[in-house]
């Protein structure tokens, strides 16, 4: 009965304290209440950056890097341009360690790399390793074809595209250019001043993605499309380039010097129409110097070695301008109207003149007795320009110094611009400005002479120096053309005072020091120079050099070309005997290839025209000769038999009038294809840079008027076959 009871008790219900109910209530309430907060927060409070986050880590960004734009010179031909490489790199993790071995040993073979420091980057613990950049196609062809053989152990082996810079003429107008880093980012010259314009934009491609990153089709998605870079057109000529490089060259050696620079303007427009620098280096191996010994240099003496070598002379190293600089002074005393050019005794030289408490002598140790200012500046006497100078008086020359631009830099588009050294005004006494009046103790640089004698060479207009001439960028549904106008800055001297200035300049080659300027057919203006280099105060260069500068033609001119030795060696070490050959002999082959013809004016005349003769149904051998006899020249691109293949067509036909040194396009039956060329825009240039441009494409020029060219009866970009006459209309 009692067993019976007991059991009965364990069924009776006993209800939950309400204590523990209330408890377990309370406690759900709190927890909702979290979570509802929770929710809250991210929703409302953090909700942006998580979204923001969920977005990134959601989002597949494939970047689409721009072509860098490329770099021609005047005419179109291609200075710098980029070409399509690959970078090769490894995930070593993902390399079996029983493959790294032949792995290594295939890397090593297909980039002639050392094997021991190829393997252990196989076997490094690094994620990724790059074993080679700016590799060219044929070596990636290889690697793609030992991997597709080689499948089960290339896993991890990864090829990238890249681009890589090429210098189709290595070292020519390498100090214009300058050239680009291992990031592609321009490093020297007009590489690294035009550097964002010629890099371009980015673009993208934007898509979502899941966690593993592959992509999901989404609306989302976008694409932002790349801008490549945009391309520069300079103003210098790759063909007057390589005449100055060459004549550089040769003129450095031969005068044992240091190095040498030379530069050509145009003096209308202030386009620089070449620039060189001796020594030079190779732009697509701007790092190693071939031509001098630099086993035994120390590191910071080669890299001080290849600074100097990357340097533009012309623009980066004042000097000092020596006698080329009485052409100034020359200047500033016939606009003062201080004395004239052909004034009986109005200098006299005895050998040496006593300036303050020191006897300066005359540069050639001569006497040179009673002179005018034009018999001065053809004798280059130091005694005659220290006695111009004191007439002139230091207020005045400092205020035309400023007016020539030889205080300020010029503001020309390339890296390294120098700014003259001269004594401060309040510090110029009599010795100084003695010095000051013969072109020493004081360093500007190549460009601002130029530059200044350019203002004489124009008529007294000073143009501020310009070397890149357009900037052509071209995107997916249309191309820009900008033009780069010229700049007068201010005019500085009359057309009169420019005029006698030219006059003496003239007479310096004709009767003066000058006379191996000379070039044959020719009117040239020059003046020489030498320098001893005394260092100024602050001034880091201390270099004797020794110059001649050169207005062509003398009368109308097109081109002012200084060059320049430093350092020179030989027993006979002036700019007379120097450098006025070496002008001479780039002037003799320049201006022929810019279309002046030789003469007293310097352009094509009626007595250049010739009439076309028939050569049709003549062996191109028979037809060759007929029109050289005439004075013109012949582009044939057959290549049969000459002596027995007959003229089909000619182009122009005959009758036609041209001027002498125009070409006639010559077909045959065989070769009958026409060559097609495309016609420059010759809007600005001077008749003489028209006829040059058109010339280099085999194309022939007649003209209607003076002055430069307004308008053309082809349009420019016109496609045209080889030999068609263009008409210009000059205003």
């Amino acid at each position: 009965m009692g067993k019976k009871n007991k059991q009965k008790n364990s069924n009776i219900y006993r209800p939950v304290p309400t204590r523990k109910i209330a408890f377990f209530s309370l406690f759900a309430c709190i927890l909702l209440v979290f979570l509802l907060a929770r929710i809250a927060w991210l929703q409302f409070i953090d909700g942006n950056r998580l979204k923001e986050l969920a977005s990134r880590q959601q989002t597949l960004n494939d970047i689409i890097s721009p072509k860098r734009g490329s770099i021609y010179d005047a005419n179109g031909k291609a200075l710098a341009i980029s070409a399509a490489v690959d970078t090769v790199s490894i995930n070593p993790s993902k390399i079996k360690s029983e493959n790294k071995e032949t792995v290594a040993r295939a890397l090593s073979d297909i980039f002639q790399l050392d094997y021991d420091t190829t393997l252990s980057q196989v076997n490094s613990t690094s994620s990724v390793v790059t074993i080679a950049k700016k590799v060219e196609q044929d070596k990636v062809s290889l690697l793609k074809t030992w991997m597709t053989d080689n499948k089960k152990i290339s896993s991890g082996i990864n090829i990238d595209e890249d681009t890589k810079r090429y210098y189709p003429y290595d070292t020519l107008a390498a100090h214009i250019i300058g050239f680009t880093g291992t990031d592609s980012q321009g490093l020297y010259g007009i590489e690294a001043k035009w550097n964002s314009t010629l890099t371009g934009l980015a673009g993208k491609i934007v898509t979502t993605g899941d966690v593993h990153n592959s992509e999901i089709s989404s609306d989302a998605s976008q694409y932002i499309e790349v801008e490549n870079g945009s391309d520069l057109y300079l103003t210098i000529d790759v063909n007057i380039q390589s005449i100055m490089e060459k004549y550089l060259a040769e003129g450095v050696s031969q005068a044992k010097a240091s190095g040498g620079s030379a530069i050509a303007m145009n003096p209308n427009t202030g386009d620089i129409l070449g620039m060189a620098t001796y020594p030079s280096y190779n732009l697509n191996d701007p790092f190693t110097i071939t031509d001098i010994d630099t086993s035994t240099m120390s590191p910071t003496d080669k890299t001080n070695t290849l600074y100097q070598r990357w340097i533009d002379k012309n623009v980066s190293m004042p000097y000092e301008p020596g006698s080329t600089f009485k052409t100034i002074m020359t200047a500033i005393a016939l606009e003062e109207n201080i004395t004239k050019e052909d004034i009986p005794n109005d200098f006299v030289c005895t050998g040496s003149i006593q300036v303050a408490d020191r006897k300066i002598r005359c540069a050639s140790h001569e006497v040179h007795g009673s002179q005018t200012l034009k018999q001065a500046v053809g004798h280059s006497c130091n005694s005659a320009f220290i006695q111009l100078g004191q007439r002139i008086g230091t207020n005045t020359l400092y205020k035309y110094f400023k007016a020539f631009g030889l205080f300020d830099k010029s503001g020309i588009d390339t890296t390294g611009e120098a700014s003259s050294i001269f004594f401060n005004q309040s510090a110029v006494g009599p010795v100084e400005l003695a010095t000051l009046s013969f072109g020493q103790r004081f360093k500007i640089t190549p460009l601002q002479l130029v530059t200044a004698i350019s203002s004489i060479a124009n008529g007294g207009k000073l143009m501020q120096p310009k070397i890149v001439k357009q900037v052509v960028s071209t995107n997916s549904d249309s191309k820009n053309v900008t033009t780069i106008d010229s700049v007068p800055v201010r005019t500085v001297i009359s057309e009169e005072t420019a005029a006698k200035v030219r006059n003496i300049m003239e007479y310096v080659v004709t009767d003066g020091g000058g006379k191996k300027g000379a070039v044959q057919g020719y009117t040239i203006g020059g003046k020489t120079g030498t320098a001893e280099g005394t260092s100024l105060s602050g001034s880091k260069y201390n270099i004797s050099s020794v110059s001649f500068v050169a207005i062509a033609p003398s009368n109308e001119a097109e081109i002012v070309l200084l060059t320049v030795l430093y350092d020179p060696q030989t027993s006979s070490s002036y700019g007379s005997t120097l450098v006025a050959p070496i002008v001479s002999k780039m002037l003799s082959e320049i201006l022929p290839y810019m279309g002046i013809v030789a003469g007293e004016a310097g352009v094509a005349s009626s007595t250049d025209l010739v009439s076309v003769p028939p050569v049709t149904n003549k062996t191109i051998t028979e037809a060759m000769k007929v029109l050289n006899n005439s004075g013109l020249k012949v582009s044939c691109s057959s290549t049969e038999d000459p002596n027995s293949t007959l003229v089909t067509e000619q182009v122009p036909p005959a009758g036609t009038s041209l001027y002498k040194n125009s070409t006639v396009a010559l077909y045959t039956k065989q070769n009958s294809v026409r060559t097609s060329v495309t016609v420059p825009d010759l809007t600005g240039f001077t008749l003489a840079q028209a006829r040059g441009l058109l010339s280099n494409l085999n194309l022939n020029l007649k003209f209607v008027g003076s002055g430069t060219v307004s308008s053309q009866d082809v349009p420019k970009d016109s496609s045209v076959e080889e030999g068609t006459v263009i008409t210009v209309t000059l205003k």
